[in-house]
């Protein structure tokens, strides 16, 4: 059959990652968090103190950073310019450069090769915002995964408390930008949020994560994948 590709997407605080890599460890397929790609190249926009609403300046300082990725027991970790970054990826200030600097297509560009070489030669699970769309359209299985704004908020907020990585954001802010997010995702010009004609609808607002995941499991099943 060949090497099998698992497309998740949706907006974000569904619970993507955390399905895919739960199903990762119950298939032994590769987990690949194209957001922390994002993610990374954020960091180092802020860290070269970019306003990253100008896209011009982000573009222009690409070529001088390098991401890669590694796995340590089991989990994904990103480099940026040889420095482990993985701990840094997960703020509110990150996620909005993620978010805005994510729309450019350049940027996009650097890590299209990428994202679609790691998937080329292995059973992988990607989550994303264009996996299914775009980044790897042949895909056995899409899913597209939703939830209610104030279930995705409420998710998010409680995983920044336990991080202790709240930061002085409040529930009603964390839900603001989620929704100034999802309109950003799903209007840019480049490879906006869609749902892919042949994905299936998810929708996790009332769902554990153990229904999620068993969810996609009876998918794979139903079409002889596993």
């Amino acid at each position: 059959m060949g090497y099998i590709n698992i497309a998740l997407d949706g907006p974000s605080g569904v619970g993507k990652s955390t399905i895919a890599k739960a199903l990762a460890g119950r298939l032994g397929f590769t987990y690949i968090d194209t957001g922390a790609m994002y993610r990374t190249l954020a960091v180092y926009f802020l860290r070269c103190g970019i306003n990253t609403d100008d896209e011009e300046a982000v573009c222009s300082v690409l070529s001088s950073c390098s991401i890669d990725t590694g796995y340590e027991d089991g989990q994904q970790q990103m480099y940026l310019n040889g420095e482990n970054v993985t701990s840094l990826l997960r703020t509110e200030e990150v996620s909005r450069a993620a978010s805005v600097t994510s729309q450019y297509k350049k940027v996009r560009e650097k890590l299209l090769d990428i994202q679609r070489s790691m998937a080329a030669y292995r059973n992988a699970i990607m989550d994303g915002r264009d996996i299914g769309t775009v980044i790897l359209p042949d895909a056995q299985l899409k899913v597209y995964v939703t939830a209610r704004p104030e279930v995705r908020a409420k998710r998010r907020y409680d995983q920044l408390l336990m991080q202790g990585k709240l930061c002085g954001a409040t529930l009603s802010s964390i839900e603001e930008d989620m929704r100034e997010r999802d309109y950003r995702d799903s209007h840019r010009e480049n490879a906006p949020l869609m749902k892919a004609e042949d994905a299936v609808l998810l929708d996790t607002s009332d769902l554990t994560e153990e229904e999620a995941l068993e969810a996609i499991i009876n998918m794979l099943k139903e079409r002889k994948l596993i």
